[in-house]
């Protein structure tokens, strides 16, 4: 067998998960992609191993090694994902990014949810009946 063959297929599945990391949102997702990534790799650590006749099968060594490696990611992944998933409610790596990015409602000058004095006008002193009212709820 020519060693074409399995360097193509291993870079069509290299730039298939590359495509995974970069287009899902989907934090399960964009782990099965980065295993698509590295079995890409040990394709090609194999294709090469037996292409170079090396004695030592240094490319089968370092296969093995990649597949520990990988197991660890998904078990520790996984496990980071639940955990995030149920604190939060959502595995969306974006909605994720976003909270955990800190908001000060000053910087942002466009932002609805902003309460500031400039906003409303003048602000107005709370009266008695109000620091009641906040000492109930």
């Amino acid at each position: 067998m020519h060693l074409a063959y399995p360097t193509v297929l291993a870079s069509l599945l290299f730039c298939t998960g590359l495509y995974g990391v970069l287009a899902r949102r989907n934090a399960i997702l964009v782990l099965m992609s980065v295993e698509l990534m590295l079995n890409a790799v040990n394709l090609n650590l194999v294709a090469f191993d037996v292409w170079l006749r090396d004695t030592l099968h240094a490319g089968q060594a370092l296969t093995l090694f990649t597949i520990a490696i990988a197991a660890a990611e998904i078990g520790i992944g996984l496990a980071i994902v639940l955990a995030v998933y149920r604190n939060r409610g959502t595995s969306d790596i974006d909605r994720l990014r976003d909270a955990a990015e800190p908001h000060d409602p000053d910087d942002d000058p466009h932002d609805p949810s902003d309460t500031g004095a400039a906003a409303d006008g003048p602000a107005v002193p709370a009266g008695p009946a109000d620091e009641k009212a906040e000492a109930t709820a």
